[in-house]
């Protein structure tokens, strides 16, 4: 099979969230991406997660975070630390198009696979570094990992339960946002440096990724408000800052998601509730306006929906063009009808547990298709492949290199 990006070898130097994350959408995408992992250990994502159990509740030893960032790739162990290890990822990168690394800002200089090192090698390489600030500022020197970035960006302070109710205070999104943010802003960046370097006429470059500037810029558009109007965002629960009503509702039996996304459906919404005269209150009339006058107007809504059993609700607001959806469990999710038919869930075939489920790639083109060929690999399954088929080393050639103890 084929992938859209088929032509492209990414040399992935990156471990725990945002680089693989990136890297393996390019593998589904159909890269060739050869996966760098140190001898001892491997990608510190190897021990995150939760255990992945066979069929018979054992575990495996595999974990779900590793699973989840690193199918569609070739691992190879190879120690930068060594002379030997240094010159097998230069002659890696001599061949490739693209290099993900996220270390310490400065660190693969003291081993000479930094851009500059590597640039002089393979001019047209696409290099691309994921760190917490950048590779310049006051905090570029410090670590960083998801929460740091929630708390640091915003992300929390209008996240969770509205100050003055119970259970009120700063909240995490549930799941690393900003890894996945930063990972998505770096494969959109690495396209960009492509099509410059193979369409424009120009050559490769170093790309500069930070989960702090992703994240900031991922919520540009509460960050507006303020510059809007002066006035700092603030958690509003399920609310929406901008739209109203949007959020939950508590139905007759379950709570139910309403978004009412313009003028006029709110005016059905009200209809259908029967309490048309809301679309015509002045305060209401307008979403503006009625952002502006949620408190009055969400107790008067909430006491009509409550009264309705949630499946109604959805299927009746439906089919008036009114989104609405329950709040679903992720075992909840795999049953969808939708889930299933956009083939979201995938399997793979994996070495040592047989079929591996995954979540598909939700990107669908039209004369590609996305590649699921490789399961997430062994610490160093491909070394002894990559290095013979991509450097052309024999076998007493890779043994020396295995005893001096630069793979694995």
């Amino acid at each position: 099979m084929q992938g859209s990006m088929s032509h492209i070898r990414v040399l992935d130097l990156s471990r725990v969230f945002a680089g693989p994350w990136a890297a393996q959408m390019l593998a589904d995408f159909g890269a060739e991406v050869i996966k760098v992992e140190h001898p001892r250990g491997g990608d510190d994502t190897r021990q995150m997660g939760v255990c992945h159990l066979d069929e018979n509740g054992e575990e495996t030893g595999l974990t779900s975070s590793f699973l989840s960032m690193n199918r569609g790739k070739q691992s190879i162990a190879v120690d930068i630390s060594t002379s030997e290890g240094q010159d097998i990822v230069t002659r890696l990168a001599a061949t490739a198009d693209v290099v993900i690394e996220n270390f310490k800002v400065g660190n693969l200089a003291r081993f000479n696979l930094d851009y500059a090192s590597l640039s002089k090698v393979n001019p047209r390489l696409v290099y691309c570094s994921i760190t917490g600030y950048g590779q310049s500022g006051p905090c570029a020197h410090l670590p960083g990992y998801d929460p740091i970035f929630q708390a640091m960006t915003g992300v929390m302070s209008v996240t969770g339960v509205p100050e003055g109710q119970p259970g009120a205070g700063p909240n995490l999104v549930g799941y690393s946002i900003s890894d996945i943010n930063a990972g998505s802003y770096a494969v959109i960046a690495i396209l960009a440096a492509l099509n410059h370097r193979d369409v424009a006429g120009g050559t490769g470059q170093h790309l500069d990724i930070a989960l702090y500037d992703a994240q900031v810029h991922a919520t540009s558009h509460v960050a507006m408000n303020y510059f809007a109007n002066g006035i700092v965002p603030v958690s509003n629960g399920t609310a929406s800052q901008v739209t109203c009503p949007w959020q939950v509702f508590d139905a007759a039996d379950l709570p139910i998601m309403i978004a009412v996304g313009n003028d006029g459906q709110f005016r059905r919404l009200c209809d259908y509730l029967g309490c048309p005269e809301l679309a015509d209150d002045p305060r209401f009339a307008t979403n503006l306006q009625r952002v502006q006058h949620r408190d009055s107007l969400i107790p008067l809504l909430a006491e009509r929906i409550s009264t309705r059993p949630a499946s109604q609700l959805q299927a009746e607001l439906e089919a008036i063009g009114i989104a609405a959806g329950p709040i679903c469990g992720f075992d909840d999710v795999i049953k969808d009808p939708q889930f299933e038919h956009r083939g979201l869930r995938r399997k793979v075939s994996h070495p040592r547990v047989g079929d591996l489920d995954i979540i598909a790639n939700p990107i669908v083109f039209s004369e590609t298709e996305n590649v699921y060929d490789r399961a997430p690999p062994e610490l160093g399954a491909d070394t002894d492949e990559v290095l013979t088929t991509v450097l052309g080393l024999d076998r007493a050639e890779i043994t020396k290199l295995r005893d001096a103890g630069a793979v694995r």
